[in-house]
């Protein structure tokens, strides 16, 4: 066991062993027009180990290496203050307030094989910021040319956590003076916490800053223990979806090839973490909907609005395939549960005009969406645990690079839309699967030692809710998990 104890006047101590908090059980998304299911506290699911399950054989993921921890952090365990850098969440708490989030431009992964040492390290360059008295709060609004002594404290702010250089004054006239170098300071902290970069401190941004520097060592120590727990084939193409982030990464010999926009799970639903191997493409795909989502949303649905389903294009199937007439169900019962419902392919389809089959027991995916329009919104934890995928044409152009089709030729974007024109299913096999792992990453560095940060949506880096999310000791990528019904 791993353990990094931290944090000023008291220590806050995450042991960095296997163990991995997840969010829960698979979810998965729902038409746009169906309304949130009432806020509930969902049941703990675990991650599965491995096991050969299906004949569609998966590459044994590479593990990553893990060096020995510091001589500090061996040895037996030690109790441990409960002093936790987050308040305890609410288990029904509203959606946060949407956040000035831009994807970022850099080239390099957020996500590599030294990410969960440099994190590490990060946490403890963080601690000792905590140990000598961390840095100002409660900072003030301020924009170019403001003056003054708020502006001497926000200096003073930015050259503690590295984005203002030390050769800038923090102290005296010349620090009260809102200078060019100031507001490329703020730019780079914005660019760090995922914002848009505009120099100006207010909104977002000025929450951000306000952040205590005890919560940031948290959620790093936090983040690195989740990291801890996958092993993980990243392999010269991989794909990394930072749920925080609410992006995707397609990476492809250590540089970022293409970064998307995504949406994931609320956090009623959240996503969970996991690694598993993209291995098809499926053009014009169905929806099956879960039993879950039959009994909690469908039901009640039908209830109220008995034409529902028939506008939905989803369609009611008994064991032997047969369609059942809506109105022969007693929708004040649960009998549609025993049922398969299943909606149609086509421009209304929950799932949009692509699916990303990566094979695992949770049955989570990644797909299209009819309401693109979200994409564009600054607060994107809008699912229900399945992830939405911007630009979903380009990544699956990149996931099926070298996949011949039909023609003689290899699919690319015009392939797979002249295909999609044809209105049926159509699965296509990934020729070399490519690793894809899904990560609560609300802290994390890289080997440059700059910190990035993200909000935390889902409460995880509390303690106390990540175990109620509950934990599992080891989390790999599924070698032969079978693929939901569609």
């Amino acid at each position: 066991m791993r353990f990094l104890a931290m944090i000023a006047g008291g220590v806050v101590g995450y042991a960095l062993s296997g163990a991995v908090a997840v969010a829960q059980t698979a979810a998965f998304p729902l038409p746009d027009v169906v309304p949130a299911a009432p806020a509930v506290a969902p049941p703990v699911a675990s991650l599965p180990t491995p096991g050969p399950t299906s004949a569609v054989a998966q590459p044994a993921p590479a593990p990553m290496a893990a060096p020995s921890p510091p001589a500090a952090a061996q040895g037996a365990p030690a109790a441990l203050p409960a002093v936790p850098a987050v308040a305890p969440a609410p288990k029904k708490k509203p959606a946060p307030p949407p956040l000035e989030t831009a994807l970022s431009t850099d080239p390099e992964p957020s996500f590599q094989p030294d990410t969960y040492f440099a994190t590490l390290k990060a946490a403890e360059h963080y601690a000792d910021i905590v140990k000598t008295g961390g840095w100002p709060t409660d900072i003030a609004e301020g924009r170019p040319h403001s003056m003054g002594p708020n502006v001497a404290e926000l200096r003073k702010r930015l050259a503690i956590e590295g984005d203002l250089p030390t050769s800038e004054p923090i102290d005296g006239p010349a620090a009260e003076i809102w200078d060019k170098e100031l507001t490329e300071a703020v730019k780079r902290f914005q660019a760090r916490m995922g914002l848009r970069p505009t120099g100006v401190v207010a909104g977002q941004t000025l929450k951000e800053i306000d952040v205590p520097a005890e919560a940031r060592a948290a959620a790093l120590a936090a983040s690195a223990e989740r990291m801890s727990g996958f092993t993980f084939s990243f392999g010269e193409r991989y794909v990394f979806v930072n749920l925080p982030s609410t992006s995707v990464e397609a990476v492809e010999n250590g540089q970022v090839a293409h970064r998307y926009v995504a949406i994931v799970g609320d956090p009623e639903h959240p996503s969970p973490q996991i690694a598993a191997h993209i291995s098809e493409v499926t053009l014009n795909p169905t929806w099956t909907l879960p039993v879950s989502i039959i009994k909690k949303e469908i039901i009640p649905r039908m209830l109220r609005d008995p034409g529902y389903l028939a506008r939905q294009k989803i369609r009611i199937l008994d064991a032997s395939g047969q369609q059942i007439d809506p109105k022969s169900i007693d929708w004040s019962t649960n009998r549609a549960a025993n049922y398969t419902l299943r909606q149609d392919s086509g421009a209304g389809n929950s799932l949009g005009s692509i699916r990303i089959g990566m094979p695992n027991k949770l049955a989570v995916y990644m797909h299209d969406t009819p309401g693109k329009r979200l994409f564009g919104a600054d607060y994107r934890f809008l699912s229900h645990g399945c992830v939405r995928v911007q630009g979903v044409y380009d990544y699956a152009e990149w996931l099926l690079q070298g996949t011949p089709n039909d023609n003689g030729g290899v699919w690319d974007k015009a392939a797979m839309t002249a295909k999609v024109k044809d209105g049926a299913r159509f699965d296509i096999k990934v020729t070399k699967s490519v690793p894809v792992i899904w990560l609560y990453l609300t802290g994390w560095a890289n080997n440059d030692g700059v910190a990035h940060f993200r909000d935390d949506v889902y409460g995880l880096d509390n303690p106390a809710v990540a175990k109620d999310a509950g934990d599992v000791a080891s989390v790999t990528a599924p070698r032969a998990a079978p693929a939901p019904a569609q």
